[in-house]
């Protein structure tokens, strides 16, 4: 199953997961659409952390926890399927298990069950935050409150002005989401009920 969804992204030219990950999956009985999700959030979350790093090259974080995370954040639906198709924070708790469960250190396993942490205020690292992002502009969405605690870390690296950093955030997270649509009917192939269910 895994071959197959990881053939038919070619068309989209998304990056390939993580060979750890690609491992873990390989291991697990993942939906197509569930590993559909992960493949294309992995893919946002590349292009955010190459975009970030171009422009603020001072920032201090970890791009390789950033891309196991994005791989990974949705793997307790393995556990929890209804959440695919409906709404549900079972499998955030799940994930985080699931994976240490299969020897991913916690520090690795957390973004199964940090990526919407930031809704409730929490404090999250950079890592986290990208994590986040990228599972929110993979299908075109925007979060005003994500960009503004993402916006003061980079401004901070580097002492620029917080509306220098937006408007080149802005421009970044533009080039991502614009190809949404492509994104989402790719992944529409792979679900359950053949495209009825709404967005993981």
């Amino acid at each position: 199953i895994r071959d197959s969804v990881m053939t038919e992204r070619a068309s989209l030219e998304l990056h390939n997961l993580p060979v750890e990950v690609a491992e873990l999956l390989d291991r697990l009985d993942v939906h197509p659409y569930l590993l559909a999700h992960l493949v294309l959030v992995h893919d946002s979350a590349q292009r955010l952390v190459s975009a970030i790093e171009e422009n603020w090259p001072a920032l201090s974080f970890d791009a390789n926890l950033v891309h196991f995370g994005a791989a990974t954040h949705d793997i307790g639906k393995v556990q929890h399927p209804e959440e695919m198709s409906g709404p549900g924070t079972k499998h955030h708790r799940a994930g985080s298990g699931l994976l240490q469960g299969m020897g991913v250190e916690a520090n690795k396993a957390r973004f199964a069950q940090t990526h919407g942490a930031w809704r409730s205020g929490e404090h999250s690292s950079m890592e986290d935050l990208l994590v986040s992002l990228a599972d929110v502009v993979w299908s075109g969405g925007r979060e005003q409150d994500l960009e503004d605690m993402i916006t003061e870390q980079l401004a901070e690296s580097d002492g620029s002005e917080l509306w220098q950093t937006f408007m080149a955030l802005d421009d970044i997270l533009t080039r991502i989401t614009k190809d949404a649509e492509l994104r989402l009917v790719w992944q529409t192939q792979f679900a359950p009920d053949r495209g009825d269910s709404q967005q993981v």
